[in-house]
């Protein structure tokens, strides 16, 4: 993908022989920023959009209690998140190879505040459970940033502007558990998803305000992106192991973070008895994954996007005996805590920026990279759920140390490369 030495400035979009739109844009919009204040709005929209998927995650003890429930009884409410999100990329996410984003974006986010809304409303599970699977599946609004971000950036700095939007996924990651432990705890799980729900509406509207011109016509099927995935992920090698090595990596973290509130507010010998708003304080370890964003952008810069995966899983499988230990011992989870963390967003870096250069239709790719670690992520959740109330914080353990087992050995496979090509 050709660097454009003015990288918040519109480029004709890449396109392939495959592809069933043409497009042309323009470099205006009804506002114009500065091209910083133009990334931090985009971060703070990916960080609040983003924080829509795990919104249940530290709300489970108190809705529990509102449905006359126990927490393990509806932990699936996560899971159904996270493949709500999943099926959201597969059918949206795709659409900003070949339609305005601008109105994509807003059409997006409001749609999520109003299922937010009826999910405040909710009056059981399966009813929230709907409202949170197409809220889910319509905040998909930071994977048609990430694409434009990375089209626009200079060739030797890209890495560090996705790395700035990851960053700003993460501290959503971590607001949806702290703040909504905090503010569930203070007013109630319902307000949590109200002001959800307001949040998403403003800085939605305000990025898509925002966000460069463009007039794209389409010559094909709305949904043709969809259509090409499959072909345009048996043509890159690189991009299918960047998918499945991301899908083990998310899903050992998806694993024993959505499990986590179980372990803090659990008692007796599966519980540290922590309430709603103490356990979700433990999120704040969460913020290492933000600091680390920035780091590990310039390192793929650097070294390429192998080295930095390699380092990750690494310490992922550092931190998964740790969290073991922490089902008894606090400082080892705490220190766990910190070491997923910055794994997996070392780890999301590298293969992200990867997924969105290794082919001409960066939409398209970053769909297929995206949907693979959240279906990844949705299903160790659904396994991690039953382990917990089965055998415990150890199989959760174990469901994590299986995830990471499984995206390793697709690793470890080398991709035999063409003279010449750089490594990855």
């Amino acid at each position: 993908m050709p660097a454009n030495p003015r990288p918040w400035k519109t480029a004709p979009s890449n396109t392939t022989s495959s592809n069933a739109t043409s497009s042309h844009t323009t470099p205006s919009s009804p506002f114009s920023v500065p091209p910083g204040l133009f990334l931090v709005l985009i971060a703070l929209c990916t960080a609040v959009t983003a924080a829509n998927i795990y919104i249940a995650a530290p709300l489970l003890p108190l809705m529990a209690r509102d449905f006359g429930s126990t927490p393990s009884a509806i932990a699936w409410i996560a899971s159904v998140a996270q493949f709500g999100y999943a099926a959201g990329l597969l059918f949206f996410a795709p659409l900003g190879d070949s339609v305005n984003r601008r109105k994509l974006v807003m059409v997006l986010s409001l749609v999520t505040s109003g299922a937010l809304v009826l999910g405040a409303a909710a009056s059981g599970a399966t009813a929230l459970a709907a409202a949170v699977l197409v809220a889910s599946a319509a905040t998909v609004v930071p994977q048609l940033l990430v694409p434009l971000v990375a089209e626009r950036a200079p060739a030797h700095r890209r890495a560090s502007h996705v790395a700035a939007l990851i960053a700003g996924l993460f501290t959503g990651i971590v607001a949806a558990r702290v703040l909504g432990g905090l503010a569930g705890q203070a007013f109630g799980w319902r307000y949590v998803f109200l002001g959800a729900a307001t949040l998403t509406a403003v800085l939605g509207l305000a990025s898509a305000a925002v966000l460069p011109a463009e007039n794209r016509r389409r010559s094909g099927p709305l949904f043709a992106g969809l259509a090409h995935l499959p072909g345009v992920v048996r043509g890159s090698a690189e991009l299918r192991r960047a998918c499945i090595r991301q899908a083990g990596m998310y899903g050992a973290w998806s694993a024993l973070w959505t499990s986590l509130a179980l372990l803090l507010t659990g008692h007796g010998d599966d519980g540290y008895g922590m309430t709603t708003a103490t356990a979700g304080l433990f999120g704040l370890f969460g913020l290492a994954a933000s600091v680390v964003a920035p780091l590990a952008g310039g390192l793929v810069d650097r070294f390429g996007a192998a080295k930095v995966v390699a380092y990750g899983y690494t310490l992922a499988a550092v931190s998964v005996p740790l969290f073991w230990l922490g089902g008894g011992a606090l400082w080892a989870l705490c220190a766990a805590a910190v070491a997923i963390h910055m794994a997996l967003v070392s780890s999301h870096v590298a293969n992200q920026t990867l997924a969105l250069t290794t082919t001409s239709t960066p939409a398209v790719a970053n769909t297929a990279y995206v949907v693979a670690g959240f279906a990844g992520g949705a299903l160790a959740s659904a396994f991690a759920g039953t382990a917990f109330t089965r055998w415990g914080w150890t199989g959760v353990c174990a469901v994590a140390a299986l995830w990471l087992a499984l995206g390793w050995a697709t690793t470890a496979i080398r991709v035999r490369k063409a003279p010449g090509a750089r490594a990855t």
